[in-house]
């Protein structure tokens, strides 16, 4: 199906979680939006998917010819790396390069105070699984020495009879030349037909053997896993919804059709969120804050993402777990504070709270069955902040289990503590995480964190963030509608993405501009063909130019837009500019006029331009107000007796002072004393000190 002209129809966004799987669903005419919420199925994730796409149509009163596109966030790459176990993985590479694992890079986590009792990690290749092959190639793909196709043929037979299912190619500077790689791609293929192969020169043509060598491997072991989930939620789709358009969410912020992430899994390998971050994007562009760091927090974790002119920031290396992956990714921090995060004593009598969780299996005291020690959302259950019951009354949870948990953690602690003023003190340990993590993502990078919003989403973000806000002194609180589901809504706010990328070292005096202009020719012609393949109509390509810039003698680079137009002296010059300009923004100074750069890596994004789904405006309230409900919620030391509001019948332009709940769907929002909500034209909650003074 070409993705030409907007299309009527439904528009689906699948966000599968360790718990639920969120759906939304919008229709492309009218912009109306329905959401909702089924049980994952963790044995086969590709039912509870189908599930929720068969209960969303049905609420939605649409059927199977109405879907025009299904989009998907999956940690099925994640998972398989962090959870499972990598034992059936191998590494051809060149002659002499058998350690490169072993030798691996010399940085320490937490700096080198941290070298005296560090473990280097396993490697993901032991190095009885490593092997050689002869044949060598210059930086510049120069042939030194032919292939030794005699050892590949022994290597392939080598990992056949030790049963190596998935095996990773790379062998040195092939990003500056395929042609021996892909030789022994083939030469592998006829020796062992059945094993999966990942070559370096397709999944990261760029230097750095280390960084080349990891993203390789990480590709091919979770090929096999994402092959297997793709091939089982076609099978669940049927015939009709299989010809759907399929789209899977990649970490770069884009999405794919299901054959391009087949050829490359890895690039969904940080993609779980990423579609939160664009969709918070969106919400921040209606919202009219355009800088905002957004902030997702779910049942183990929060995720924080800094959004600048209503754009992420977006690097090129990360890791999985203790893996390097070098690929375009949200850059997006991850600390150990969510609603099942435990509250526990440390050896010294103090106060923790989390990074260990209790999950989703048991789950927080206050769950049917739950776990036996207190967590943050059993905290906010005994101040009375959340509801008696989640998910719209599908979660009953015990107040009572969760208080004597409470007081037993007390007891520990010494002087007469109620639960209530432990519960209190959790909360805010909590808060104080997530405030530090954000005042990292800003402060330490010189920005301004008053200048900023704070986009709160997920089950358990808005309960807490108007606090957070506070913290920091920043402009605004914003809780978007249905913020339990903002992930999902972000799959339908992106667009295709491919990324291509060739490696190129030239100092400033040697750049070959005729060169230069041929790589960005051949890169924009791979990323239309990529998207041409997924359906993508030609007027909706949209292609991005970047490079890698460095000062020579540098050992990292900057990535930095390049100018449009041809490629010519003038183009460089404007290249060179704009990397001058970016480090400086960066690090705060430059050497523009006293140092040359180097040119390192040559890189296209190609975009398939997509309809943003529109957020129709709430209708004016009409008829009578509908009294809030109350109830005792704990704020400063002491029970309040406090409204509870439903958010369906909060109208547009009303602003109410604080304290208050708010309550919906998958999750509740507190506004504390001193705080006003106001509701904007879309239904956005924004919340602000009530005299004005957060921020600048």
């Amino acid at each position: 199906m070409t993705q030409g002209a907007t299309q009527a129809g439904v528009r689906i966004g699948i966000d599968t979680g360790g718990t639920f799987t969120d759906i939304v669903a919008v229709d492309a005419a009218t912009g109306a939006m329905r959401v909702t919420k089924v049980a994952s199925t963790p044995k086969n994730p590709a039912i509870g998917l189908v599930r929720g796409v068969v209960e969303i149509l049905k609420s939605a009163d649409a059927d199977i010819a109405d879907v025009t596109g299904l989009a998907h966030g999956t940690t099925v790459a994640t998972n398989a790396l962090l959870q499972g176990a990598i034992d059936s993985l191998g590494l051809i590479v060149t002659e002499g390069f058998r350690h490169v694992l072993e030798i691996a890079r010399q940085s320490v986590p937490d700096g080198y105070g941290n070298s005296y009792f560090w473990v280097k990690p396993d490697r993901l290749v032991p190095l009885h699984r490593v092997r050689e092959v002869g044949g060598r190639l210059d930086f510049l793909g120069r042939e030194l020495r032919p292939l030794d196709e005699n050892a590949v043929r022994a290597a392939a037979r080598a990992f056949k009879q030790q049963g190596i299912e998935a095996i990773g190619i790379c062998l040195i500077h092939a990003y500056a030349n395929p042609e021996h790689e892909r030789r022994v791609a083939a030469i592998v293929a006829e020796e062992y037909p059945e094993a999966v192969l990942s070559l370096s020169c397709e999944v990261l043509p760029e230097y750095r053997e280390y960084e080349r060598t990891v993203t390789t491997l990480v590709d091919a072991f979770v090929k096999p896993h994402v092959g297997r989930y793709l091939r089982r939620i076609a099978d669940e789709l049927g015939p009709e919804l299989r010809k759907v358009p399929f789209l899977v969410m990649q970490s770069s912020g884009g999405v794919a059709g299901a054959e391009q992430v087949m050829r490359k899994p890895i690039t969904t390998a940080l993609s779980g969120p990423a579609a939160g971050a664009l969709g918070s994007a969106v919400i921040a562009e209606i919202a009219g804050f355009p800088d905002l760091v957004t902030l997702d927090a779910g049942g183990t974790s929060t995720d924080l993402c800094l959004i600048e002119k209503g754009r992420p920031t977006v690097t090129n290396g990360g890791s999985v777990g203790p893996f390097p992956v070098r690929l375009p990714m949200i850059d997006i921090k991850t600390i150990g504070t969510g609603g099942g995060s435990i509250a526990w004593i440390s050896r010294e009598g103090h106060l923790k709270v989390g990074p260990k969780s209790a999950g989703a299996d048991p789950g927080p005291m206050c769950y049917p069955n739950g776990g036996d020690q207190p967590t943050i959302t059993d905290a906010n259950l005994v101040l009375g902040r959340i509801p008696p019951a989640l998910i719209g009354g599908g979660i009953p949870l015990d107040r009572e289990r969760a208080r004597a948990g409470l007081a037993a953690l007390a007891a520990q602690l010494p002087g007469d503590m109620s639960p209530e003023r432990l519960a209190e003190g959790i909360i805010e340990i909590a808060n104080w995480n997530q405030a530090n993590a954000i005042r990292q993502m800003t402060v330490q990078r010189g920005i301004d964190p008053r200048d900023f919003a704070l986009l709160s989403f997920g089950g358990s973000g808005p309960a807490q963030s108007p606090a957070v806000m506070a913290l920091v002194g920043m402009k605004a609180c914003i809780v978007p509608p249905n913020p339990g589901n903002l992930s999902a809504f972000g799959l339908l706010a992106v667009d295709w993405r491919t990324d291509h990328i060739v490696t190129k070292v030239m100092h400033e005096c040697a750049i070959d501009v005729a060169v230069v202009a041929g790589i960005y020719a051949d890169l924009e012609d791979d990323a239309r063909k990529t998207l041409e393949r997924d359906g993508i109509a030609a007027e909706r390509v949209r292609l991005v130019r970047e490079a890698d810039i460095r000062y020579a003698g540098q050992s990292m680079e900057v990535r930095v837009v390049a100018p449009g137009g041809p490629v010519d002296e003038s183009f460089i010059a404007g290249l060179i500019d704009a990397f001058h300009a970016a480090h400086r923004k960066t690090f705060g100074y430059d050497y523009r006029g006293r140092q040359q750069i180097e040119l390192v890596n040559v890189t296209v994004s190609g975009f398939g331009v997509i309809e943003r789904p529109a957020m129709p405006r709430l209708a004016p309230r009409e008829g009578a107000v509908v009294p809030p409900a109350r109830r005792p919620v704990w704020f400063g030391g002491a029970f309040v007796d406090t409204p509870i509001f439903s958010r369906a019948t909060l109208a547009p332009g009303e602003t109410i002072v604080g304290p208050l709940v708010v309550e919906e769907f998958g999750s509740t929002t507190v506004v504390f004393p001193g705080q006003a909500l106001t509701v904007d034209p879309h239904g956005i909650l924004i919340i602000r000190a009530e005299s004005g003074e957060a921020g600048r």
